[in-house]
């Protein structure tokens, strides 16, 4: 029998476990997404792996396929990407369905009457409690907050999920979901202790056997530890969290010593790292990668992970701190 956490977040998106699989470029496929649902998280599509709308719109229909219960997609708003259609995009995962996106990247609010009309849920990802507010204010159901600890883009400002997560679940009135450096059971009951009512994992649902990326690369993972990875792009006021190898460490000093983008195009673009994950090479580029990683020991189903993590986080609140209690007499 599993165990389960009721939250707010598990009532309004209608899942058994406080635990959200976080969007991630290339890997959040139908393979992944539906094995996360039927463990019963919350799986997240991640809408710019697919070259246009009618592709999101087939592997949204894979999923529905191999699964009936709740799944997202992620949908990252970046002005920059001139040649992604985001209105198109929009109304792909509408039009297929979809009850719960996670957006990311850009404020929300021009999007959320469009959502509302369609009875659709949003979850923005955020770096600060005041970009968290902005949320709020335009309507999202909750927040996913990333401490600094995340893969990817942890911010500009360094702060830790330990201080970023309380601050943000006191001044918030919805659902606030922990991000970054949670990667098993003990993450979940502090993210929860802290006043989160969920987790968003990245880098854990990574390693997992599900995930559509070669086998070595998931055993890098596991052999490494959480002093291996590096900020790129921090001198551009863009930080990125990757995995530290050689590409990444050469591209740090490039732009550690004053140079600037174009300098490191050929070692930090996108089909490199996608080239990672297909040929199983953990040195061919640069790949996103969370301290988790330095948490992971193994690359277990999405079931298996899920599965512990939450009878693993009853055990720790029932067990652990139970012993941990005494009470004074007066």
């Amino acid at each position: 029998m599993s165990t389960i956490f009721h939250t707010r977040f598990t009532e309004a998106f209608g899942v058994e476990h406080p635990i959200v699989q976080g969007g991630m470029q290339w890997v959040g496929t139908a393979d992944l997404v539906a094995a996360v649902a039927e463990a019963g998280a919350l799986g997240m599509l991640t809408a710019l792996t697919f070259p246009d709308p009618e592709a999101l719109a087939a592997e949204i229909a894979k999923v529905h396929e191999r699964t009936d219960k709740p799944f997202g997609v992620n949908l990252t708003i970046l002005p920059s990407m001139r040649t992604v259609n985001h209105d198109e995009l929009r109304a792909a995962v509408v039009e297929s369905g979809v009850k719960a996106i996670e957006t990311a990247g850009a404020n929300p609010a021009p999007y959320m009457d469009y959502f509302r009309a369609h009875g659709v849920k949003v979850i923005h990802k955020c770096t600060s409690v005041r970009h968290a507010l902005k949320a709020q204010a335009a309507g999202v159901a909750a927040v996913s907050i990333d401490g600094f600890e995340c893969a990817g883009h942890p911010g500009e400002e360094d702060i830790p999920g330990l201080v970023l997560i309380p601050a943000a679940a006191a001044r918030l009135d919805i659902p606030v979901l922990a991000a970054g450096g949670i990667a098993d059971a003990r993450g979940l009951v502090a993210a929860l202790a802290l006043g989160a009512e969920g987790v968003t994992m990245g880098t854990r649902f990574l390693c997992t056997a599900e995930a559509p990326i070669h086998h070595r690369v998931k055993e890098a993972m596991v052999a490494a530890t959480e002093r291996d990875t590096e900020l790129l792009f921090r001198p551009l006021g863009n930080t990125s969290r990757v995995h530290s190898n050689a590409v990444a460490r050469e591209a740090v000093g490039i732009l550690a010593a004053g140079g600037e983008f174009a300098d490191v195009q050929h070692l930090v673009n996108g089909i490199r790292g996608r080239t990672v994950y297909e040929l199983g090479d953990p040195e061919a580029g640069v790949w996103s990668v969370g301290l988790a990683q330095g948490l992971i020991e193994d690359i277990p189903t999405c079931a298996e992970l899920v599965e512990r993590m939450m009878s693993g986080a009853a055990a720790l609140i029932d067990q652990r701190f139970a012993a941990m209690r005494s009470y004074a007499t007066v």
